[in-house]
This record gives C-alpha cells, sequence and structure tokens, in this order.
C-alpha cells in the first residue's frame, strides 16, 4: 500500500493506492480473506481460482456481438462470480465481513433465460459436437470450466462452511452456458452436430 499524493489547482488530494506486487507470495502462499495465509494450492484458493477462470472467459464471451440481453445477464453472472470467488477465499474463523454471495432469485434468473432460449430451439436428442463457430466453442469452454468449478467447491463441503447456493448456482450457470452456446449456434447459422454413439 502506498500514498498517491495529486495537486489539482490549489486543492490536494491523496489516494492511498494497491501496488500490483507485494512480494508476500514469493514462498508460494497467499491470504484468505481475513488474514490468513495459506498454501496457493490450498482447496479453497484452488476452487476460488478455478471461479476467477470462469469469469475471465465469460467476458470473453460478452466482448463479441451478441444481443444485449445476453450481455446484461452475462455481467450480471460475471458479478455473482466474483460474490462466490470471494466467499470461497473466506476464513471464516477470522474474518467477521457479513455478505449473501448468492439467493435463489439469481438462480431463478437463470433459469428464466434458459427457459426463453429453449423456446426458439428444437428439443436436444443426443449429444452435441462443441463447434460451428468460435463463440459456440467458448460457450462450451465456459460450461466446462464450470463444471470443473462446481467439482472443487463440492470437494470443500467436508471441511468448510459453504453456502450451498453456490453449488445450484453453478449447477444451473454450467446448463446455462450449454443452451447459450446453442442459441447463439442458431443466431450464426452454425452447424450443429449430434454425436452418435458407435456400434
Amino acid at each position: 500500500l502506498f500514498i498517491v499524493i495529486v495537486f489539482s489547482g490549489h486543492k490536494q488530494k491523496t489516494y492511498l493506492q494497491m501496488k500490483i506486487y507485494t512480494k508476500t507470495g514469493d514462498s508460494g502462499t497467499t491470504s484468505l480473506t481475513g488474514g490468513k495465509r495459506v498454501p496457493k494450492c490450498d482447496k479453497r484458493i484452488e476452487a476460488a481460482g478455478n471461479v476467477d477462470e470462469l469469469i475471465s472467459w465469460v467476458g470473453l464471451i460478452r466482448d463479441q456481438k451478441i444481443d444485449h440481453e445476453h450481455i446484461d445477464l452475462l455481467i450480471e453472472i460475471q458479478d455473482r462470480l466474483m460474490s462466490c470467488a470471494y466467499m470461497l477465499a473466506l476464513d471464516h474463523e477470522s474474518c467477521k465481513v457479513k455478505t449473501h454471495s448468492i439467493r435463489e432469485e439469481d438462480i431463478v434468473a437463470l433459469e428464466i433465460a434458459i427457459d426463453r432460449m429453449e423456446e426458439e430451439l428444437d428439443p436436444v436428442q443426443s449429444f452435441i459436437l462443441p463447434g460451428g463457430h468460435s463463440l459456440v466453442s467458448w460457450c462450451h469452454i465456459a460450461r466446462n470450466v464450470c463444471r470443473r468449478a462446481e467439482r472443487n467447491v463440492l470437494r470443500l463441503h467436508p471441511d468448510f462452511p459453504l453456502d450451498n447456493f453456490i453449488v445450484k448456482y453453478l449447477n444451473r450457470l454450467s446448463d446455462y452456458f450449454f443452451v447459450l452456446s446453442r442459441k447463439i449456434g442458431k443466431d450464426f447459422n452454425a452447424d450443429e452436430i449430434p454425436w452418435k454413439l458407435r456400434l
């Protein structure tokens, strides 16, 4: 942490600014929310890191030329995922910050979006091979990362108290990305290739 002083006319403004590098992690540890130091490979950090990766994939998807309705929800999803990552990296023993990461209405919002998109899509008859358009593939990658994050979160359950809505949200979110991939594929006239079991 360092102080930046800016002079504007006759007024002096002082800002507190964080340095991007602290060197505190050079030994392979990092801080949980609350200050406790843990290895960077700690299960809580691993889970939060996977959610962080998912946030970046969502950013890539929303940066494309898609409907604003999708973009608005994707921004909301990123916000909710940031709350998930915060809660996953929380040291419940020392941190007294009270927060509600995910609520039932966040899950309902995903379900409403899924139902709306599915109204325009043919029923799924089999597994679908990802591809046909780069944006379709990115949606599938987001779905994959979301499932990985969900698995990491589930591994925490025996040892750490968790908001059950986080698991429920990630589960519904992976479904959202699958349906979004199909909706975008239809919008871009991409071929949807079904996978058939070879007998």
